[in-house]
């Protein structure tokens, strides 16, 4: 696959001494409404959990055990378990729920997610999927207006239609059946105590429930959220007895506590009789619903083996792919410069087309996911790089068959949360969560929300007669960008980097721009994490601006129209969370854009 390791370089190493273990959360400003008319080709465009804020942060150093997540709870809960002698799961496991309750616009157990679990005694990582399914009642055309249209984006998303059959409690509680130290019920106290107790609402949240359209209307979070129609204020104590209620139970009883019984069943009545889009979720969907252990993604990046999520997620691929074509061109340079953004974009423009024709539910269609990352196919892809872009890319032509299928015509909205874990035993965590949206489908029930999943496929089932891979199915699981990673040494196999990040489809990009900063040219973790982000999805090239790095967007866009690109300046919304092991010493950054926080020992 990619080829792997120069030990990651001296230049990282220098960063050790900007040690900080609380890091400030950034003052938001409200953000500005979304764009309501979005249909699902422009959905991309709209970043609905909006930019609130850019500061400045110190990378944090631990010698034996760390934890990072979006929100300060969260990582607060994650180190409570590692302190009681909890594995990186358990840390996991607490932060994912606790996340429920302080960043319910994002991920929570109404929603799924992909885990990556290194066992540093075996160097194995297993790769744990509890991505969402569709109900047994879905079908290919759902999305599609009486004219056989698509439907606008967001006439879609709110209420019950999009809600898949959530899939976090059930993978959760198969990763901790297999690695996971403390009780299960002992992971649940921190969030439990919290919403009993409340928590503070945060600036990003308070601007987050500012800018939606949607979630003062919706029964049950307008009442919770708002009142008299505006968001609460910045650091209303909100106490959630109904979440933690649920908790408790699920504690107690174990996954079956969420999928059978009063929980399943009130959450069965709120998707069918939603405020908007009634859905067909049914209570056999909830009950049958498993999570899946799948083998990683694997592939050699020069001295080093990088390791995502296989399909249903096509990050894992997608960031494996812009890799080896980028090692594949004897030109690479850093995206400090323009003419390293020119190759990472057309390096990600030809991985895009890929994961568009090919990439989805691997139960129901054949994914050529390993072919796809071949180092002979990525070379081939790489030669099609020139000094000026090629516009829109087209899928390339495998070594092996395939069936004949049409593009993808979807995108996935960037309401996801990432977190790591890596406890004193060396064994490492990286796990994306998300709802879909933000706030999901705003149908709340017995305190969390439900995810608006079901819009991540292919609205548009069939064109000119050719299935979409990512097409509508009963039980089919939506594709993903989600891309937890965790970069071991190719040799030995030893623990060196775990990153992620939320952003729709953009996470992607955010990944692979890090692991290219930090493997391929040196860069700190957390400059690394710090820089602007560039985006390209084969269609624009998207540039961030960041104050204080106004002369290299300058550069930058002038080169790139220079070689024909598209350029658009927008807001790149990422939320990632990284750790590395550097010459013994644990390494830890959190997105200067988001809340995240990180906490060592």
């Amino acid at each position: 696959m990619i080829k792997l390791l120069t030990p990651i370089r001296a230049s990282w190493v220098l960063l050790l001494a900007l040690v900080s273990c609380t890091t400030p959360a950034p003052t938001p400003a409200p953000p500005p409404a979304p764009a309501l008319s979005a249909d699902p080709a422009a959905k991309e465009d709209i970043a609905p959990e909006a930019a609130t804020g850019y500061e400045a942060r110190k990378a944090v150093v631990g010698s034996r055990q760390m934890v990072a997540a979006a929100n300060p709870h969260a990582s607060r809960a994650g180190m409570a378990m590692l302190k009681k002698g909890g594995s990186a799961v358990d840390a996991a496991i607490a932060m994912a729920l606790t996340l429920t309750l302080v960043e319910p616009q994002s991920s929570g157990i109404g929603g799924g997610a992909f885990m990556l679990s290194y066992d540093a005694s075996s160097k194995r990582i297993d790769a744990f999927d509890g991505r969402e399914t569709a109900p047994a009642s879905a079908r290919e055309d759902m999305f599609l207006d009486p004219q056989g249209k698509p439907r606008g984006f967001f006439d879609a998303v709110v209420g019950g239609l999009s809600v898949g059959v959530p899939g976090e409690i059930r993978m959760l509680w198969l990763a901790h059946q297999q690695q996971g130290h403390l009780p299960w019920k002992d992971l649940f106290e921190p969030a439990i105590q919290l919403a009993e107790d409340g928590f503070a609402i945060s600036p990003r949240l308070h601007a987050l429930l500012a800018w939606d359209p949607h979630l003062p209307k919706a029964p049950g979070a307008a009442e919770y959220f708002y009142q008299g129609g505006a968001p609460k204020p910045v650091g209303t104590v909100l106490e959630n007895p109904a979440l933690a209620e649920v908790l408790r139970a699920v504690a107690e009883g174990g996954p079956d506590a969420f999928y059978e019984g009063p929980i399943a069943a009130d959450i069965v009545t709120a998707v069918r009789g939603a405020f908007r889009n009634p859905g067909g979720l049914s209570a056999a969907d909830l009950a049958g619903y498993q999570a899946v252990r799948r083998e990683a993604l694997c592939g050699r990046h020069r001295a080093h083996l990088v390791c995502g999520m296989p399909p249903p997620s096509s990050g894992g691929s997608t960031v494996l792919s812009i890799l080896g074509i980028l090692e594949a061109r004897p030109d690479a340079a850093p995206l400090s410069e323009p003419l390293g953004v020119h190759l990472f974009a057309e390096a990600s423009r030809l991985a895009f087309a890929d994961r568009d024709r090919y990439l989805a539910d691997p139960d129901f269609v054949a994914v050529p996911a390993e072919a796809l990352v071949e180092p002979s196919y990525l070379k081939k892809r790489a030669a099609a790089i020139g000094e000026q872009s090629m516009g829109e890319a087209a899928p390339g032509e495998l070594p092996v068959k395939t069936t004949l299928l049409a593009d993808d015509q979807s995108g996935d909205l960037p309401g996801t949360s990432h977190m790591v874990a890596i406890d004193a035993a060396g064994n490492v965590v990286s796990m994306t969560a998300s709802i879909e949206s933000a706030f999901g489908s705003h149908v709340m029930v017995r305190g969390f929300l439900l995810n608006n999943e079901l819009t991540d496929f292919s609205f548009v089932p069939r064109v000119a007669g050719r299935p979409v891979a990512n097409r509508v199915a009963p039980k089919k699981r939506p594709r993903s960008s989600m891309a937890p990673m965790i970069v071991l040494t190719a040799e030995g196999r030893e623990f060196e980097l775990a990153v992620g990040s939320p952003g729709g489809s953009r996470i992607i990009d955010y990944v692979a721009r890090v692991l290219v900063a930090v493997l391929d040219h040196g860069t700190s973790l957390q400059a690394a994490v710090d820089a602007p982000n560039v985006s390209n999805r084969n269609g624009p090239t998207e540039l961030e601006k960041i104050e204080g790095q106004d002369e290299w967007l300058r550069r930058t866009q002038a080169d790139l129209e220079r070689r024909g690109h598209e350029v658009k300046v927008v807001d790149l919304n990422s939320g990632l969370q990284a750790v590395g092991r550097v010459e013994g010493k644990l390494v830890g950054a959190a997105d200067p854009r988001r809340e995240g926080l990180v906490l060592a020992e």
